[in-house]
């Protein structure tokens, strides 16, 4: 079964953008290509090796599928890092599992946020990509909150199929993303 924003996005995104912008086929419509979940332990990681496991191990609860351990590329010795060292993890959702994630951040992991006034409507990359940051994973439901020894942020990228900011922003916009105007 497919996700409800799916749905969503082929009955009624897809004909109201392609009477927006005049387009001739439906697949010139911009759509969702992935979205890229970065959650960094940094210093944590440094300091306790199983930092990283744990922050992998929410990252996967919350995104629905294995997250992957990132780790340093050369030493810093002022950071007291070393090469091959754990620093992070990460994840790629497409498709369905895409979906259902934005469906839970837009309705409610989002409003759950201290003080939310909405998202910037400035944080678009000219090639139609959105990038924001979450300075708490516990927002989620999934995350059970007295087993979190340490709150982390996390990062968000939504690569869209949008020619430029404004397609992009419009389909966001069309999914009911809650931008700041």
């Amino acid at each position: 079964m497919a996700a409800r924003l799916q749905e969503e996005y082929k009955k009624k995104i897809i004909p109201a953008l392609q009477a927006k912008y005049k387009y001739t086929n439906p697949h010139q419509v911009p759509g969702l290509s992935k979205i890229v979940i970065n959650m960094g332990v940094g210093r944590l990681a440094i300091a306790d090796n199983k930092a990283c496991d744990a922050a992998a191990a929410d990252l996967s609860l919350l995104a629905g599928q294995k997250a992957v351990i990132t780790k340093s590329k050369k030493s810093i010795a002022s950071f007291k890092l070393r090469e091959n060292q754990a620093i992070g993890t990460r994840v790629t959702l497409r498709k369905d599992k895409m979906y259902e994630f934005l469906d839970r951040l837009i309705n409610i992991a989002l409003p759950r946020v201290r003080d939310f006034r909405g998202l910037s409507d400035k944080k678009f990359d000219s090639h139609g990509n959105y990038n924001f940051g979450l300075k708490e994973h516990i927002v989620f439901p999934e995350i059970n909150y007295d087993k979190v020894d340490k709150i982390k942020g996390m990062d968000i990228t939504i690569v869209t199929t949008a020619k430029n900011a404004e397609e992009a922003k419009e389909l966001l916009a069309a999914f009911n993303f809650p931008f700041n105007n």
